[in-house]
């Protein structure tokens, strides 16, 4: 733990632009990290294995105990651990912050290299292993979140440069989707009575099953080439001409539902040519197809980074950085009671919205109804953080007995490689998976996906404690340093 003896060490430290002596870490903070990157490997490795533009869907072909698994992770660790590495990324650039303000260190330029050599990191991640890097995610929100410390340097805003409101400020904007899907509801409750409803019911029923209907008529064979977008798309759309026409439905200008339906087929079409892609890409061999298909995804993610960035990363970044000015988390000994709290309502509450919301997505009317998946997804993003907050609480509650937090420190190697170890889950994952390397690409189902991941963080466990036996950074934290300090840091100890 962070303590007030060494100071000048520390200070010496600071003044140099060097990192922080190993004692100056704060145990909890990397006993944290190794623990989310557990959860983000879990949520991760399933799409090593299946197409990427189906991110937030479930998998509804699970049965048995594949369903049984996936269901789980999805309750409990899906969109919990992200959150949770945001919450520490915020945590860590407070700590960076406060110690440089202590000596008086510029922090400004110092951080934005590193936040830029983070998002290279990203980038480059990104195109060469795995297309769902959030490095560069982070790196974006990190220079947002240091704009928004120089704003609160200047004297209009300097009134807010406190932990009360660093706390108001991230819970405001954390609860604004709620508050919006919430008055959202309540004009839907109001203004749509029961007879509209059983009309709004009726007729999405029949456009669903009109829409499957006419994609039924359309399929072509999996192995369908991307040359022949143009006549498929032609044929397809004569052949619905000639249905609707032998069911006797209306011209497009006389029924409105007509534009409703063409647009969920072209929209269901999209997706299935998307998935035909990236499978081919990951599964016919070739690095270099691999690497282009991650090019061209890349593209097309980029510009929802900064939107992603600033509505779901800042304000937990922001919250995170509440929790080390506060020194709740520096000194948690002290706040026990706090965490507690967390522990027991975040939990209980948190188990019950992240089921609740998942029973109401996977009822079959959930893929009909706009409004039985709307509440569905609300109520299970509502979970998310408060079983996020859940586990927090129960971590560090932990960490305050002895037993525990020796049994819990065995993460911290981890969490101090965390750079490292979430890299090298890519390098794994895509050996094993992609038709390059292993080519198990869609073979693997959810249940062996489990005890792949027992399998790594067993070896990363011990690695990252053999490595820091002998060296002072993992080689991609070493290198991160290096170029955050301008000059080669001393690796070994």
């Amino acid at each position: 733990m962070e303590n007030a003896q060494g100071g000048s060490e520390l200070t010496n430290a600071l003044t140099k632009l060097a990192p922080i002596d190993e004692s100056k870490r704060i145990d909890a903070l990397d006993i944290l990290r190794g623990i989310a990157l557990i959860g983000i490997l879990l949520m991760n490795i399933e799409w090593f294995n299946r197409p990427m533009v189906n991110l937030i869907g479930f998998d509804n072909s699970l049965s048995g105990t594949d369903h049984a698994v996936g269901w789980l992770i999805r309750c409990f660790v899906e969109g919990k651990f992200y959150k949770l590495f945001a919450l520490l990324f915020g945590m860590g650039f407070a700590v960076m912050l406060i110690r440089a303000k202590e000596v008086g260190r510029p922090f400004g330029a110092w951080f934005t290299r590193r936040m830029l050599a983070l998002w290279i990191l990203g980038i480059a991640h990104m195109v060469f292993l795995w297309g769902g890097d959030i490095l560069h995610d982070y790196a974006l929100a990190g220079l947002i979140l240091l704009a928004w410390v120089y704003l609160l340097q200047k004297p209009r805003f300097q009134q807010y440069d406190n932990t009360h409101s660093y706390l108001k400020l991230s819970l405001i904007w954390l609860f604004l989707p709620i508050f919006f899907s919430t008055i959202a509801g309540i004009g839907a409750g109001i203004f749509i009575d029961h007879e509209k409803t059983l009309a709004n019911w009726s007729e999405e029923q029949e456009i669903s099953a009109i829409v499957a209907q006419r994609l039924e008529i359309s399929a072509e064979p999996l192995e369908l080439i991307k040359t022949d977008k143009l006549h498929k798309d032609s044929s397809q759309l004569e052949n619905e001409e000639v249905a609707n026409q032998s069911t006797g439905e209306a011209d497009e200008s006389e029924d409105p539902k007509e534009e409703s339906i063409k647009e969920l087929v072209t929209a269901e079409r999209d997706i299935q040519e998307k998935e035909l892609a990236e499978t081919k890409a990951f599964t016919e061999g070739s690095y270099w197809k691999a690497t282009e298909y991650r090019l061209e995804f890349l593209a097309f993610m980029l510009p929802f980074s900064p939107l992603f960035a600033f509505m779901m990363l800042i304000p937990i970044f922001i919250l995170g950085f509440w929790f080390v000015a506060s020194k709740r988390i520096i000194n948690y000994q002290q706040y026990i009671p706090m965490y507690k709290m967390m522990m027991r309502i975040g939990l209980s509450l948190g188990i019950f919205l992240n089921a609740a919301g998942l029973l109401l997505l996977q009822q079959p009317a959930a893929q009909i109804s706009t409004v039985i998946a709307s509440v569905g997804e609300m109520i299970f993003f509502v979970g998310q953080y408060v079983l996020t907050a859940g586990y927090l609480g129960l971590v560090i509650c932990l960490l305050n007995n002895t037993k525990w937090h020796a049994r819990l420190a065995k993460f911290a190697p981890m969490g101090k490689m965390a750079l490292t170890n979430y890299l090298m889950h890519s390098i794994i994952l895509t050996s094993i998976f992609y038709g390059y390397a292993g080519g198990q690409y869609g073979e693997i189902s959810r249940g062996p996906q489990v005890l792949i991941v027992l399998a790594i963080i067993i070896f990363q466990i011990l690695l990252s404690t053999w490595w820091l036996n002998h060296y002072r950074f993992g080689p991609m934290e070493w290198l991160w340093r290096s170029i955050t300090y301008k000059k080669f840091q001393p690796m070994h100890i």
